[in-house]
């Protein structure tokens, strides 16, 4: 982290068709991400919704590739990123600016739903880039807590019915 940047966690719902591109060897995606506050209106006796801060967001590297794979409009997302101002002037020399959101990490809000994680296949693996809705995917792993060379963990146990005198204890 450096002074004076505004770190941010937005949790919205997408809304436009994620974009990818490709500068050099660096891999971008972008769309929009709707961030829509709720609050309860006591003379209503009901929640409200306030308005709609849009976002741009902008992924680079790995985190663009699996955006791209990942991210479809409609769905909720839990985004954490830099704020940044995204200043030019236009055709007819006005000056314009927006703000985008710089993801560093982002994912599905499973308050919303469910997600089904694949680990992603690296770069020098994959000999071209491939879309989700194509055939070839990556395989499916098991996530877990640690590497497995590190440390052993023998498999606990688990009887397929409890037992009548431990139930009663």
């Amino acid at each position: 982290m450096s002074l004076g940047e505004t770190y941010l966690t937005v949790l919205g719902w997408v809304g436009s068709d994620p974009d990818f591109k490709e500068y050099r060897k660096n891999s971008q995606t972008t769309f929009r991400l709707g961030s829509t506050p709720r609050q309860f209106d006591k003379a209503l006796n009901q929640y409200v919704d306030k308005a709609t801060t849009w976002y741009t967001v902008q992924c680079w590297r790995s985190l663009a590739r699996n955006a791209f794979e990942s991210v479809r409009r409609g769905q909720p997302l839990i985004v954490t990123g830099r704020l940044r101002t995204h200043e030019w002037t236009d055709d007819a020399g006005e000056q314009r600016s927006r703000v985008i959101l710089e993801a560093f990490s982002l994912g599905h809000d499973l308050v919303r739903g469910t997600a089904a994680f694949t680990r992603s296949v690296s770069r020098a693996e994959t000999p071209a880039f491939a879309h989700a809705d194509s055939e070839t995917t990556p395989a499916e792993t098991t996530a877990t807590p640690f590497p497995p060379d590190e440390y052993s963990v023998p498999p606990l146990p688990l009887p397929a019915t409890v037992d009548p005198e431990v139930r009663a204890a």
